[in-house]
């Protein structure tokens, strides 16, 4: 084995070759790691292969290239500036403390958001100092994104001998994690104490890895933040869909070597009906089974959970296309009993429009916490649930309903400075979340489950961040009981794409 100079932390060595970094503040940090080979040409739409050796130093300064993806879409709703395109995709990033550490240190992997359609792991929110400085290790992951990273077709099928793959994106993730199991000591990192966390597509990435057999022991706790309870595709809806893509292409009939060959910025741009689902495939290598089914039936993998949502989980709603008022004045027309039931459940919202953005973000939001909560007492494991409705001061008029899709992250990150001018007590709710994020993934079981910080997070009931849109913490038993029971009824016959 090579003797990497211990006067030069920046310089560590991978199962690949040596790679360098950079000082920054007080972390090192490397980026544009590769995981994989590119998955270009012949090796579209295949499994992601090992990369490939490197002779001498590899400077790992710059983030690598994001999928192909709309640039304004992932500046306005992503997080930010994504950077460069390219098929050639599959990097990461790692943040480490300035110095090395004498013990190995929790890792944590995030799974970045955007409908698996955009996003990348080196966007501005992401940056991983604030979290890397409370004593772990930061790793995030670009992955394959829309019809590169999710797709079935009948010409592509039987092309892996261990059957149907449709889930590219799913399996790169699986790949990053590989590539963190066989590499992360070098960092000063525990690959036997991983958090793979995510958020929104990131989130139902996370779930699905949970479910999937291929993703077993590769992490060893998860934090789903944002997930949503619409159906996975199932196999047979997502290999009519690629057949209809690839019409519109112009290849009706199309072959493996022509989808191949179509260039790799030929897809994101299709708009509805070719747009893809921001959900997984079903009935494949890696997720054999419907995700949320898995959970239902206790079956996922047995590990400790955090969970949550934020209180405006609607605001994302029109960029699907649902009109949250019309929601409600369809139920007049249809299930007008059903209606006044929900009513009795929202007796503040009076007007449609206010209780259909309710009713939508719980019961595509919110009953989410309560399938994982339900699910990890069948297994015996602990779940931490949250509800964040912190909204900053200089938000509060633009946010009248609370805390938007997506707006709990640079929190989290302890980023926020780099997303809005900040005050006091907002800097005061990023440091408090950056530290319950890290005090999870660096919990041992044996201390108890509970989290400490301002108030003490047992796991279970409920810990509500922000208290009417401002700063206050506190720890609820009970949580939209009624509600979410209701919800998790329904939801199978009332949250679809449609």
């Amino acid at each position: 084995m090579i003797q990497v100079p211990a006067r030069d932390n920046c310089r560590v060595m991978t199962s690949n070759g040596l790679l360098e970094g950079k000082r920054e503040q007080n972390v090192r940090v490397w980026r544009g790691i590769p995981y994989a080979r590119p998955p270009v040409g012949s090796l579209r739409w295949r499994a992601p292969q090992p990369p490939a050796q490197w002779q001498g130093v590899k400077q790992a300064y710059a983030y690598g290239p994001a999928s192909w993806q709309d640039e304004e879409y992932c500046r306005e709703l992503g997080g930010g500036d994504p950077g460069s395109f390219s098929e050639d995709c599959l990097y990461l990033n790692v943040w480490a403390p300035a110095t090395a550490p004498a013990h190995p240190l929790p890792v944590m992997v995030w799974l970045h958001g955007g409908g698996f359609t955009i996003g990348a792991g080196g966007l501005p929110p992401y940056e991983g100092h604030g979290l890397t400085q409370r004593g772990v290790i930061l790793v995030t992951v670009n992955y394959r994104l829309g019809h590169l990273g999710i797709f079935a077709h009948p010409a592509l099928d039987g092309e892996d001998s261990r059957g149907p793959v449709h889930n590219f994106a799913l399996l790169d993730q699986i790949a990053a994690l590989g590539w963190v199991r066989d590499n992360i000591a070098s960092f000063g990192g525990d690959p036997h104490k991983v958090t793979l966390f995510g958020e929104s597509a990131g989130a139902r990435s996370v779930m699905s890895l949970m479910a999937s057999p291929l993703a077993r022991g590769l992490f060893q706790r998860a934090i789903i933040q944002s997930g949503y309870t619409l159906p996975d595709t199932p196999r047979p809806d997502a290999l009519q869909s690629g057949e209809q893509v690839a019409a519109a292409l112009g290849l009706k009939h199309a072959t493996a070597e022509q989808l191949r060959a179509l260039p790799g910025d030929s897809f994101w741009s299709l708009a509805a009906p070719y747009s893809p689902a921001p959900v997984p495939v079903s009935g494949d290598i890696v997720l054999p089974e419907p995700v949320l089914d898995c959970f239902m039936a206790g079956q996922q993998h047995v590990l400790p959970v955090l969970v949550g949502s934020n209180s405006d989980e609607a605001s994302v709603l029109s960029v699907f296309g649902v009109d949250a008022a019309q929601q409600i004045r369809q139920m007049r027309k249809t299930h007008r009993g059903g209606l006044a039931l929900i009513r009795t459940l929202y007796p503040h919202a009076l007007r449609d429009d206010v209780l259909g953005r309710e009713v939508c973000r719980d019961m595509a939001f919110t009953t989410l916490g309560q399938i994982i909560s339900d699910a990890q007492k069948r297994v015996g494991q602990p779940c931490w649930r949250y509800w964040f409705d912190y909204v900053s001061d200089g938000e509060r008029e633009s946010l009248p309903f609370g805390a938007a899709h997506g707006n709990e992250v640079a929190y989290v990150f302890d980023t926020l400075a780099t997303v809005i001018t900040t005050t006091e007590p907002d800097r005061k709710v990023a440091a408090i979340l950056a530290d319950y994020w890290a005090a999870f993934a660096c919990h041992e079981n044996s201390t108890g489950h509970v989290l400490a910080g301002p108030v003490a997070w047992p796991a279970q009931g409920v810990l509500q961040i922000g208290l009417r849109r401002r700063f206050g913490f506190r720890h609820r038993r009970w949580f939209m009981p009624l509600r979410l029971r209701l919800f998790k009824r329904v939801m199978k016959h009332h949250v679809n794409l449609d």
